[in-house]
């Protein structure tokens, strides 16, 4: 029947749930865990899995190596959790806020028996509902019986792996003039992911020839610089910087890609600032946090590029990276066109760590 929530349907009700504080169930053909966001938890659900059964604790390998906890499983660590230790103790694990007032948290005792193909699944959600990589769990017997009971949100680990690896389909919504200060030849185009996800979007310059390559960016939503101006990175004049180049020349696409941060979602990336704040620099800070250095997903770019009937772009950027995800993805890029603009006394040492460790051209 049309009427049920398909598998993509409920990854993203499972999203939902975590962000709100509800446990979800997920499932493999013979294990099953029930599992909440630790950052979302609060202590009377940890006291109802608690008498439930043994609690873990799953956390990214990144997040594991700051903590000095083992990893059995690779990219990611499952710790006990004690009976005798409360809700402030599960999310210091998670939080990296204090961990220089108290960086001594253990002992802890990372588990090795048994598989971590549910708890990394778990990690894979809360990560894609913009919430730290951190999830308690506990085993359940009846994963069927109980999501029933409990009006839970239940995902067998191989239908929802697949549609958490690959990015969600984008569907064109709307499209309008936008005159613009860069160019009064402007147009705005929404596109909606099938995952009911953040929307991005495509700024036209112009009425670029699609049979030639075409001055194109992606670039990343970043709010504080964008709307804010602030200083601490180079994002707001890089958007600006783009727009005026592309209206000089008359034509040109600017991919607008919500994935603030890095793709670790805005409130993550204020965590990470309280952290430079303490010393780190913009690597270690996602690091302390368990993410990795870059969280983006570029082929967004590349699928709203295909659908606006471009195959080959100039790409405006500094991040190899980019590059190389849109050879990958088939779109050709004939040019780099390097955009150095916006260094200042706040964030040079930010953009010398990008280019250090991220190696992204001067």
């Amino acid at each position: 029947m049309s009427l049920l929530p398909t598998m993509l349907e409920r990854v993203a009700r499972a999203r939902v749930d975590l962000r709100m504080g509800l446990p979800v169930v997920l499932t493999t053909g013979e294990e099953a865990i029930l599992a909440l966001s630790v950052e979302s938890l609060s202590s009377t659900r940890l006291a109802d899995l608690r008498a439930l059964g043994d609690v873990a604790l799953a956390l990214t390998a990144r997040r594991a190596a700051t903590l000095k906890a083992r990893v059995y499983d690779q990219d990611l660590a499952r710790v006990s959790v004690p009976t005798d230790v409360g809700l402030s103790w599960v999310q210091a694990l998670a939080d990296p806020a204090d961990d220089l007032q108290t960086p001594m948290k253990g002992p802890l005792t990372s588990l090795r028996e048994g598989t971590a193909e549910l708890p990394r699944l778990a990690i894979a959600l809360v990560k894609s509902a913009r919430l730290l990589p951190a999830a308690v769990y506990i085993p359940l017997s009846d994963a069927t019986n109980f999501a029933q009971t409990h009006d839970l949100t239940l995902l067998p680990k191989a239908a929802a792996d697949p549609l958490l690896n690959t990015n969600s389909p984008l569907h064109p919504v709307a499209a309008a003039r936008l005159p613009m200060e860069a160019s009064e030849a402007g147009k705005l185009h929404i596109f909606r992911p099938e995952d009911g996800g953040e929307e991005h979007y495509a700024i036209e310059i112009g009425r670029p020839d699609r049979s030639a390559p075409v001055l194109a960016r992606l670039h990343s939503a970043c709010f504080t610089g964008d709307v804010l101006g602030s200083l601490k990175c180079d994002c707001g004049p890089q958007l600006r910087g783009a727009l005026g180049h592309m209206g000089q020349q008359g034509a040109g696409i600017l991919l607008y890609l919500n994935q603030e941060g890095r793709g670790i979602g805005l409130a993550n990336k204020m965590r990470a600032y309280s952290l430079q704040d303490q010393g780190f620099d913009t690597v270690e800070a996602n690091h302390r946090l368990g993410f990795e250095d870059d969280e983006r997903d570029f082929r967004l770019g590349a699928s709203i590029l295909r659908n606006l009937g471009f195959s080959a772009v100039r790409l405006m950027t500094n991040n190899p990276g980019k590059i190389a995800m849109m050879e990958k993805t088939g779109i050709t890029v004939t040019e780099r066109v390097p955009l150095k603009v916006g260094e200042n006394a706040f964030n040079r040492h930010y953009l010398a760590t990008k280019a250090a460790k991220s190696g992204h051209m001067l």
